[in-house]
């Protein structure tokens, strides 16, 4: 029994190495071979050497590959519109160095009456040649109020080991992004802006940046959820939304990039779970990006504010709050009003909770995200809003959005 003990053990350990897979062992040890084994490429190759398609696997035994499959195989060897969708070996080594040389260290010295009393880290990302860095708030500037003040003396090390001292240009505390700006007499590397909005969960991500200290750090993983609510996570009165990944994030991290496979920036590392691995976040790309306009347009982030607090529907909701109250409206999709704050834009407009917001300055919504695109920037300008009360009586409203306050 030893004997054949160890020669099931020596099939397992040469199917590891050769691709062929062990399973289903018997009670009476009878082993059940299952072998795959990659499909014969024709000549020239369709993948670099080297490299592997993940799904061009078949077991032995089952039906060799249709003409169909294989005409659809060469068209890609010969360049055709066929798509690889291969993950290659080098796809995240290759992602990193194209973005490697635009990640930067940020120092911080913090000085108490002359006297040099620490030094915080952090991490950014180079997003023009001529020296305009993305990072996170909280790493370079201490908010007191309306207004930001810098930490301190700001050294900012480029991937190459140059070094050069920071200014804060621009920072906005409710999305805890900066800006920090560098002169250097040559251009410098950057990095291209992707779509967070194109992200699903499961899509392959890469972090970089100086946790610990460490500089010129990259770690992989997957995107967890696309958009984490900050309600999820505990911070009440804030409407913010995240990137949850799996990639090891830590003190350091903060304003780095996070990019996709093609090396594009998707994100800027924001925090973690400090009690858990596994746990970290983001702030969307497709956000930063209308902060940075705004920083363009005017040095600084305008939100609208309605004083209207605001829930999407779903059929499960409508539904449940259907059997409530029978006199809910009949609707499908829509936002939920629930609470309307005294005093507030909203509450002179005449809203009323329990309200259903389902067109928005002329357009109909279903989600708040589409009523705080419509409103962007424009406060003082009066919008139309169509809601739907119970008996399903149609409102038309005129309201008036105001500027939030910026600690809020």
């Amino acid at each position: 029994m030893s004997y054949l003990l160890r020669r099931l053990r020596t099939v397992a350990v040469a199917a590891t190495a050769s691709s062929i897979f062990c399973s289903n062992f018997e009670t009476d040890f009878r082993a059940s071979v299952k072998a795959r084994i990659p499909l014969p490429f024709q000549d020239p190759l369709p993948f670099p050497q080297g490299t592997l398609p993940l799904y061009s696997y078949r077991d032995i035994g089952s039906p060799s590959p249709s003409s169909d499959a294989t005409k659809d195989a060469s068209a890609a060897a010969q360049g055709g519109s066929k798509p690889c969708n291969c993950f290659k070996r080098n796809t995240i080594a290759d992602a990193a160095a194209k973005v490697g040389p635009a990640v930067v260290n940020i120092a911080v010295t913090h000085d108490y009456l002359g006297v040099t009393a620490g030094k915080s880290i952090g991490s950014g990302t180079i997003i023009d040649k001529d020296g305009t860095i993305l990072t996170c708030a909280h790493v370079v500037v201490n908010f007191q109020g309306t207004t930001s003040l810098s930490k301190g003396k700001i050294e900012v090390t480029l991937h190459d080991g140059r070094s050069f001292e920071g200014k804060v240009i621009n920072a906005d505390l409710h999305s805890d992004i900066a800006i920090v700006k560098i002169n250097s007499k040559t251009p410098l590397p950057e990095v291209k802006l992707g779509s967070s909005s194109r992200l699903r969960p499961g899509d392959w991500v890469i972090a970089l940046g100086c946790p610990l200290s460490l500089q010129n750090t990259v770690t992989a993983g997957i995107v967890s959820c696309v958009d984490r609510k900050s309600s999820d996570l505990g911070f009440a009165g804030m409407n913010r939304e995240y990137i949850q990944t799996d990639c090891a994030i830590n003190g350091g991290n903060s304003g780095g990039p996070l990019v996709n496979i093609d090396g594009e920036l998707v994100g800027v590392n924001h925090m973690k779970v400090m009690a858990a691995d596994g746990l970290s976040f983001s702030v969307p790309v497709d956000s930063v990006s209308k902060i940075i306009q705004q920083f363009k347009k005017r040095g600084r982030v305008i939100r609208p504010w309605l004083g209207l607090k605001m829930l999407d529907l779903n059929d499960n909701l409508i539904a449940e709050l259907k059997v409530r109250s029978p006199a809910f409206p009949d609707v499908d999709k829509g936002i939920l009003v629930p609470m309307v704050t005294p005093g507030s834009p909203g509450y002179r407009a005449g809203f009323r909770p329990g309200d259903v917001v389902i067109e928005f300055d002329g357009k109909p919504v279903q989600s708040m995200n589409e009523v705080i695109e419509i409103m962007e920037d424009r406060v003082g300008v009066p919008m139309k809003v169509v809601i739907k009360r119970e008996a399903n009586k149609l409102v038309t409203l005129t309201v008036i959005p105001e500027e939030s306050n910026p600690n809020i």
